[in-house]
């Protein structure tokens, strides 16, 4: 069994596609109850096999997922990915793609 943490409080979790990762989630986010919809990260193992050329065996690697589906989708990511793309969130590269303030009070409203 794997976990599920924000940082505050952690709890037994599994995504039935990458079992036994110790996923994370934002700390602005509870887990009693879970807020669904968050998307949660966990260190994988080490790449094997991988399909691309790029990623030789053993490269570190993130998985990525979805916390709304136990079996949701896990994408697997290097740290070298993750890094250029966590640097891009930071510069506000993807800024377009948060949020407004009501779609944030309308989710709060429905957990």
């Amino acid at each position: 069994m794997g976990t599920l943490t924000n940082g505050r409080t952690t709890i037994p979790y599994d995504n039935w596609t990458a079992p036994h990762l110790n996923w994370r989630k934002a700390g602005r986010t509870d887990l009693a109850p879970t807020l669904k919809g968050c998307v949660i990260i966990a260190e994988a193992p080490p790449a094997k096999n991988h399909p691309h050329h790029g990623i030789p065996d053993g490269t570190r690697m993130i998985a990525i997922s979805d916390d709304k589906d136990p079996a949701a989708p896990v994408l697997l990511m290097s740290r070298v990915e993750m890094t250029e793309f966590f640097d891009g969130v930071i510069a506000g590269d993807f800024d377009e793609f948060r949020a407004t303030k009501d779609e944030l009070d309308a989710a709060a409203a429905t957990t």
